[in-house]
């Protein structure tokens, strides 16, 4: 995972299954920093709605009344899941559009597996 400016590191790679062998103090690391942004329960439950939304995306348009969250709240969240390659965005007018990467969230739950 490479970090960027506001802090969030874009998942790559990561590391290997740490139930197969212990890992070294960056993958610890870098995989502790991946789950530290999906431990926020708001930043989960909007990867969760982006990741089932009919169709494979969402407008953040239909976020703030589905989570109960202000607009600026849900755009801080969207942004760092963004950042970290969770989701990618599109703009479409005035509107983004949101749909999960699937092969990022894989990389997490590689990371997970027995080995």
């Amino acid at each position: 995972m490479k970090r960027y400016a506001g802090g969030v590191k874009t998942i790559h790679t990561c590391c290997r299954p740490v139930l197969a062998e212990a890992i070294n103090a960056e993958e610890a690391d870098e995989l502790a920093q991946a789950f530290k942004l999906l431990a926020d329960p708001v930043r989960l439950r909007i990867l969760s709605l982006v990741a089932n939304a009919p169709g494979g995306e969402l407008c953040a348009c239909e976020l703030p009344e589905i989570t109960g969250r202000s607009q600026p709240t849900v755009s801080h969240h969207l942004s760092l899941l963004a950042e970290a390659g969770l989701i990618s965005r599109e703009q479409r007018g005035k509107w983004a559009w949101f749909r999960a990467e699937r092969d990022r969230m894989a990389i997490l739950r590689d990371a997970l597996e027995l080995g």
